[in-house]
């Protein structure tokens, strides 16, 4: 029995040009943050670059972070993504007092 060759696989996606410029969609002082909102990125299949700011401490310092970029016909999308998480985030309670006690009945 022979293997169906590669051919009869499908298309294969094209590959995103080397040139296609990218857009700046993110920017944070924090790391940790850049890579949350990457992570959102990904899982809503939108490829993404974190790029470092970091300027000489000793001529500026405080100045730097990161941004993230994106493709520019996904650069709309992206900013959507970013802006309704934030919009969750802030409606999500900061006080653990608000939550709900579901840990059952005091003994």
């Amino acid at each position: 029995m022979d293997p169906k060759p590669q051919s009869q696989a499908g298309p294969a996606p094209s590959p995103r040009s080397v040139d296609e410029p990218l857009v700046e969609v993110f920017g944070s002082k924090e790391d940790s943050e850049a890579l949350v909102v990457q992570g959102l990125l990904d899982s809503a299949g939108i490829d993404s670059v974190i790029v470092s700011l970091d300027a000489p401490q000793e001529v500026l310092p405080g100045v730097g972070g990161v941004v993230i970029r994106v493709a520019a016909d996904k650069a709309e999308e992206a900013r959507q993504l970013i802006e309704e998480y934030r919009a969750a985030a802030e409606q999500a309670p900061d006080d653990e007092d608000e939550t709900e006690d579901v840990s059952g009945p005091a003994a």
